[in-house]
């Protein structure tokens, strides 16, 4: 049974900054900007407002393996709503389901990582063809599972995202610069190691994706995950000296020799 909105938002408005403290205590070194200056700054990549849309669900009491069948049979996709981060670890969580055919067309324009990556307004109804919302609200998709066949869409979960909170993404990498890359134009070739890089984010400021310049790459060298250019409120929570790509390859001319 859904919560009366009153008790919701009071619940929700501590869990979203009890989130913040858990997250805060395992990065010390993270401060927290002020709200005035998280917004999308010039030269960063922004979500693309072709692609807003708002999410359509309904509430859904039980859960279970014919349950499932079920909806996914007449075009519903079996979903959770976690209600804070690491809920799948415990946290509070509403079982909800969505429009098959709403996320498969999202993720078809998008592509996986880049739908992961993005925030949608989901909109609670009672029911698909009712016209009464019973709640709206700002979600990150946290997992998306396909059907390895078909590719069908088998199970989404979303995290609240209000702008109190602090997100793990793993945020796509978009490589440019191929046709200039210097390493590339004398005959190596580009080994591409990682396609996401794991940040935590500011709610208001999450990157639908960031760009590694291969411009000035030469053969041998690499780009690491400190060298990406981000948002100065992101903050990296993996391994900064990893290699994102290197440029590999003997040299044109090195080639012709051993001939």
């Amino acid at each position: 049974m859904w919560i009366q909105r009153s008790l919701l938002t009071k619940r929700l408005h501590y869990r979203f900054f009890s989130q913040a403290s858990v997250i805060l205590k395992e990065h010390p070194e993270i401060e927290i900007p002020s709200s005035s200056s998280l917004t999308y700054l010039e030269g960063f990549p922004k979500p693309d407002p072709k692609h807003n849309e708002t999410i359509v669900a309904i509430p859904r009491e039980i859960s279970g393996k014919n349950i499932s069948a079920k909806l996914r049979k007449v075009g519903r996709v079996p979903s959770i709503l976690f209600e804070q981060e690491k809920g799948e670890e415990g946290g509070n969580k509403r079982l909800i389901a969505v429009k098959a055919n709403q996320i498969k067309k999202l993720v078809n324009h998008l592509g996986y990582s880049f739908f992961l990556s993005r925030l949608f307004d989901l909109e609670v109804r009672s029911d698909f063809d009712s016209e009464e919302i019973i709640e709206k609200i700002r979600v990150l998709p946290r997992k998306l599972h396909l059907h390895a066949g078909t590719d069908a869409v088998y199970n989404v979960t979303f995290l609240r995202a209000p702008s109190s909170a602090l997100l793990k993404v793993d945020v796509p990498l978009v490589f440019r610069g191929e046709d200039v890359c210097p390493g590339l134009r004398k005959g190596a070739y580009l080994n591409t190691i990682k396609r996401t890089v794991k940040y935590l984010c500011p709610a208001d400021i999450v990157p639908p994706y960031i760009d590694v310049d291969l411009s000035e790459l030469d053969v041998g060298q690499k780009i690491t995950r400190q060298d990406l250019k981000v948002h100065p409120a992101l903050k990296l929570i993996q391994s900064k000296d990893e290699a994102v790509c290197n440029v590999r390859g003997a040299r044109v001319t090195e080639q012709k020799k051993t001939k």
